[in-house]
């Protein structure tokens, strides 16, 4: 049995079918672990979607900013933007099924066993396991609730920035949105920077990744992320795994199997031409 966690997918279905070929994955003994943004930008958003879908107990996969972003845009407070590629879900047949099991996804998930956990960007630097999940179990608590309209209408938004300085829930559950779908670099005191998102040899030198910030309470325990496409080759960061490589932006979709930290990849045709070229 073996468990491979797949980078960000953002609506390239092919590529994963053909990833999924190349691990020889096999349904009936292993196992996916999907870094979030499941959906938008690509060319096949609701097919991925279904797809991870009907793998049913053979794939986690936790909630991304795109993921995110097209709950927002189900449930009123969000319009789907240029770029993106909703559409089809948002008028598919099957689109509350689909919205349903999407907005029951976690946003951080622990194996003990295997002693690895899963997000999409990251883990605030000053949050032990036990904080993250308390803070993850309290906001997907909300997103599953009986009004989703309420909690989407106030989830989005930067001002909550800084672990310490959240007096209400809702303030506390942005937060918590933020750091696990949002999240790339930190001030010296914590705060997020929702900016910047140059490689870290190009940014801002007051800001530092999250997975760098000295003193990290996590730094002993792996986690494995997606989310920062352009933050260079699929390696260990202080225990922590960036394997967003890029798919969409014609790079790689890259798998990570957890039990030995072997890395696989397959090269992705261009879906999307980043702006800057």
């Amino acid at each position: 049995m073996a468990t491979y966690a797949i980078g960000d997918l953002q609506g390239c279905l092919d590529p994963l079918e053909a990833l999924l070929e190349r691990v020889r994955f096999d349904p009936a003994d292993d196992r996916i672990w999907f870094v979030g943004d499941l959906v938008n930008r690509g060319p096949q958003s609701l097919e991925a979607l279904r797809f991870v879908r009907d793998l049913g107990d053979r794939a986690i996969t936790v909630l991304g900013n795109h993921d995110i972003h097209l709950l927002g845009c189900w449930f009123g407070s969000r319009v789907a933007r240029g770029r993106d590629t909703l559409e089809p879900i948002l008028h598919a047949e099957d689109g509350d099924e689909l919205i349903d099991w999407l907005r029951r996804r976690p946003l951080l998930q622990h194996d003990a066993a295997l002693d690895w956990t899963l997000v999409h960007a990251g883990i605030h630097p000053h949050w032990t396991l036990e904080q993250a999940q308390t803070a993850a179990r309290e906001t997907e608590a909300a997103m599953r609730a009986d009004n989703p309209e309420a909690f989407f209408s106030d989830i989005f938004g930067n001002e909550s920035d800084h672990p310490l300085e959240n007096p209400t829930t809702i303030d506390r559950q942005r937060f918590a949105v933020n750091v696990f779908t949002r999240m790339r670099y930190c001030h010296a005191d914590g705060r997020l920077d929702f900016a910047e998102k140059r490689t870290p040899a190009n940014a801002d030198p007051n800001l530092t990744p999250w997975f760098a910030v000295p003193g990290r309470a996590m730094a002993d325990r792996r986690i494995v992320f997606g989310h920062w496409s352009t933050l260079g080759p699929a390696v260990p960061r202080g225990n922590a795994w960036g394997i967003d490589q890029g798919c969409l932006w014609g790079h790689q979709l890259t798998a990570l199997r957890l039990e030995d930290e072997a890395l696989f990849a397959v090269d992705c045709p261009a879906a999307r031409i980043p702006r800057s070229a």
